[in-house]
C-alpha cells in the first residue's frame, strides 16, 4: 500500500504538472524501495515483540516463532532496515542533501522504539504510527520537490506541497482512528500482556463511543474538500468518485461503529478503514485525470 500510494502520485499526479522533479524514475523506485524497506523492519521487529500478544489475539496468523524462528527475524529485520537507511543515504546524497538522509535513521528508530515501548503508552503508539503513514506522503515532496524549487515555480511548489499535506492529513486522521480499532480488537490479548491502550483505560463501549465521534472529523473534512476544490471546478467525475469511495464508506463505518461489540466487528471495521485510505491515495489519479480530461 506504501508502495502503491507513492507511485500513484508520482506517476499519476506529479509527472502530469509542468514542474522539473528532482529525481528520476530509477531513483524513485529507490524512494519507494527505502520508504517500503523501512516499514518491513517495522513491521518485522513488532512482530518479534509481539509474540505474546499475538498468541492471544491471532494464534493462527502467528508467523515469528512458528514460520520463522526468532533469530532469523531479527536477521531479516536488520537485513531491510539497513538497506532501507543507506538507499535514503544514498539519495540524500543524489539530491545535495546529505542531512536528509537523518530522515530515515530518524522514522527507522521510532518503529523500533514503537515496537518496544511506545505502543505501551496510551494512544502514543497510536499516534506515531498514523503520523509516520503520514510522513510517507510528505517525504514524496521532501525528495522530489524540494530540492528544484527556485524563485520562478516557488508558487506552483507551494501549491503541489499544500495538495501533499492535504492528503497526508486525511491518511493521519483515518490511520490514527484505524489503530484505535486495531485496539478495540485485540483488547483481550493487550489487556493480558499489559498493555496500556484506550479500550483498556475507558473500556470498549466507552473508546467505540469516542471512535464514533472521531469517525465524524475525516467526513467533515472530505466532503468540505469535495465542496471547495472538486466540486467548485466542475470535476464532477472526481467527485462522484469520491462521493461513493470515500464519503458513503465513512458513513458506513459511522453506522457499523454505532454497533459493534465484538472482535469480528472491530476486524471488519479496521478492514473498511484501509479501504477507504485506498481509495483516498487513487483520488489523486482520478482528480489528475479529471483535469485533464476536462480541460
Amino acid at each position: 500500500m506504501l508502495a502503491l500510494m507513492q507511485l500513484l502520485f508520482r506517476y499519476g499526479f506529479l509527472n502530469f504538472q509542468s514542474i522539473p522533479l528532482a529525481l528520476n524514475d530509477w531513483q524513485y523506485l529507490l524512494l519507494v524501495l527505502a520508504t517500503v524497506m523501512i516499514a518491513a523492519g517495522g513491521y518485522v521487529i513488532n512482530n518479534i515483540m509481539d509474540q505474546a500478544t499475538d498468541n492471544d489475539n491471532k494464534p493462527n496468523q502467528v508467523v515469528v516463532g512458528k514460520s520463522i524462528s526468532e533469530v532469523t527475524a531479527y536477521n531479516v529485520y536488520f537485513f531491510v532496515t539497513v538497506l532501507g537507511v543507506s538507499t535514503g543515504f544514498y539519495l540524500s546524497n543524489v539530491i545535495a542533501k546529505p542531512g536528509f538522509a537523518a530522515i530515515f535513521i530518524v522514522i527507522s528508530a521510532t518503529l523500533y522504539l514503537y515496537a518496544t515501548s511506545l505502543k505501551q503508552m496510551l494512544l502514543v503508539g497510536n499516534f506515531v504510527v498514523a503520523l509516520l503513514l503520514a510522513f510517507s506522503v510528505i517525504i514524496i515532496g521532501v525528495f522530489d520537490l524540494l530540492p528544484v524549487i527556485n524563485p520562478e515555480n516557488k508558487i506552483v511548489m507551494a501549491d503541489l506541497f499544500s495538495i501533499l499535506l492535504d492528503y497526508a492529513i486525511f491518511a493521519f486522521v483515518i490511520n490514527f482512528i484505524r489503530e484505535i480499532v486495531k485496539d478495540l480488537e485485540d483488547v483481550n490479548g493487550d489487556y493480558n500482556q499489559g498493555m496500556n491502550t484506550l479500550p483498556i483505560a475507558l473500556g470498549i463501549q466507552r473508546t467505540s463511543k469516542v471512535v464514533l465521534g472521531l469517525s465524524i472529523i475525516p467526513l467533515v473534512m472530505v466532503i468540505f474538500y469535495i465542496k471547495t476544490y472538486i466540486f467548485a471546478n466542475d470535476l464532477y467525475f472526481a467527485t462522484l468518485y469520491a462521493l461513493i469511495f470515500i464519503v458513503a464508506p465513512l458513513i458506513y463505518f459511522a453506522v457499523k461503529m454505532a454497533d459493534a461489540k465484538k472482535s469480528q466487528d472491530f476486524h471488519h471495521l479496521s478492514t473498511v478503514l484501509k479501504l477507504i485510505i485506498l481509495s483516498g491515495l487513487f483520488s489523486i489519479a482520478i482528480v489528475t485525470y479529471n483535469i485533464l480530461h476536462h480541460a
